[in-house]
């Protein structure tokens, strides 16, 4: 009938019937890990498991007193590798949905919807076991109780918001949440290289170098961190095995490989830290909690 009707119009106008635009829906795409991310997942947590037996191996063969660092770096890669197990058998896993909204000039505006593995299970991970970490390394430097706990808030700030940043789909919150955990992360560079650097310089000369090589690797590999989840979760650049294999580099290099360094580096000093009082022999006399007695005298 419009065809026929085509040429009428033609000749009343002097154009052309101009078709009707139409919009097709759009497919959504997946976003998801493939055989290579997911064998490097059940890697990550058979080197996790196997570190963990590693470390607490070497704690048994030291005094209680002297198992401090031993039980910290144990209980790191214990956690990791919990957290690798979830992700390995897709249980640490959200699919997140974004949408993309492209604006048309002749037909309206059309939307791209992406789902996204987002892995929350590598951020409970993170938010256990960097704060231990940053326990190994204030321990070593000797920073005070008040310096610890401020780098531990900044530090599980950073990871929560990095949660949140992954989760948003709405990219104004999305890079919001970024720019809040990356001002954590200049606090806790804060207190490990300066106030850090600063009070390991009163402790002997091999325990100071040892805690600027260590505390500077560590540092460098925690600045990676958000720059593989800018290019990853940030803006989705790269696929998830990528961001997978990164992260698993980062992390048995941060976790593992740390840990025996430090620990073999630390067991060798002569001045290595011995914990007596609560840690080696529990509440004494003097500290035990009395139920039922009186105070004297009254």
């Amino acid at each position: 009938m419009i065809d026929a009707m085509e040429p009428l119009i033609k000749h009343a106008t002097g154009s052309p019937v101009a078709p009707v635009p139409t919009v097709l829906p759009d497919i959504p795409s997946y976003q998801k890990a493939g055989d290579v991310g997911q064998r490097t997942l059940w890697v990550v947590f058979v080197l996790m498991v196997i570190s963990s037996i590693a470390f607490y191996a070497l704690a048994f063969r030291q005094p209680v007193q002297k198992r401090l660092f031993h039980v910290l770096t144990a209980f790191i890669t214990t956690f990791a590798a919990i957290s690798y197990f979830a992700m390995a058998v897709n249980d640490g896993v959200y699919l997140n949905k974004i949408v993309i909204k492209e604006a048309q000039k002749h037909v309206p505006d059309t939307e791209h919807i992406i789902f996204r593995e987002v892995y929350w299970a590598r951020y409970v991970d993170w938010s256990v076991t960097t704060p231990l970490l940053l326990l190994d390394l204030a321990l070593l430097a000797g920073l005070s109780g008040a310096n610890i706990l401020v780098a531990v808030v900044a530090d599980l700030i950073m990871i929560l918001t990095g949660l949140f940043a992954a989760l948003t789909s709405e990219p104004s919150s999305k890079w919001g949440y970024y720019a809040i955990a990356v001002i954590a992360y200049l606090i806790v560079i804060y207190q490990l290289a300066i106030n850090g650097r600063n009070v390991v310089q009163s402790k002997d000369s091999k325990t100071a170098t040892f805690f600027a090589v260590i505390g500077g690797f560590t540092l460098i590999l925690w600045t990676v961190y958000p720059i593989i989840w800018g290019v990853a979760d940030g803006s989705r650049r790269v696929n998830v095995d990528a961001e997978i294999i990164a992260y698993a580099v980062l992390d048995v290099l941060a976790k593992p490989v740390f840990g025996f360094w430090l620990l073999i580096t630390h067991d060798s000093f002569s001045s290595a830290t011995s914990l007596e009082g609560f840690w080696a022999h529990g509440l004494g006399k003097e500290g035990a909690i009395r139920v039922g007695d009186d105070d004297e005298g009254a």
